[in-house]
């Protein structure tokens, strides 16, 4: 099995910066998309930002500019880094990946336990 465990997650004032970071760990054999997920109280869980395996990434429209993903493919571990943040950027934010271990080839979709960030206005 794949586990992902986040960090970073905590309280900032609107215009502020916080750093998310996501391990992944298991007999992994192979991680094919690695990102961002969002889900704020009373609302669908939402893509944030998300790095493939060949290297291009993808951001809501509402986070464009702002924030920034980065992975390690080597040490399998991916991190958002959100900058200017806003009060409505308040939720808790979920690691997500797409991989395939070493004793099931096939791809399947794991998530992070989540970690909240809270943007004070």
């Amino acid at each position: 099995q794949v586990q992902l465990v986040e960090s970073g997650g905590g309280l900032v004032q609107a215009g502020g910066s916080l750093r998310l970071s996501c391990a992944a760990s298991g007999n992994i054999l192979s991680i094919n998309r690695m990102g961002w997920y969002r889900q704020a109280p009373g609302k669908q869980r939402e893509l944030v930002a998300v790095s493939t395996s060949r290297g291009s990434t993808n951001y809501a429209d509402s986070v464009k500019g702002r924030f920034a993903i980065s992975r390690d493919y080597a040490k399998n571990t991916v991190s958002l880094q959100m900058n200017s943040l806003k009060p409505e950027d308040t939720s808790v934010y979920y690691c997500n990946a797409v991989a395939a271990t070493v004793t099931n080839r096939d791809y399947l979709e794991v998530w992070g336990q989540g970690t909240l960030v809270t943007v004070s206005s």
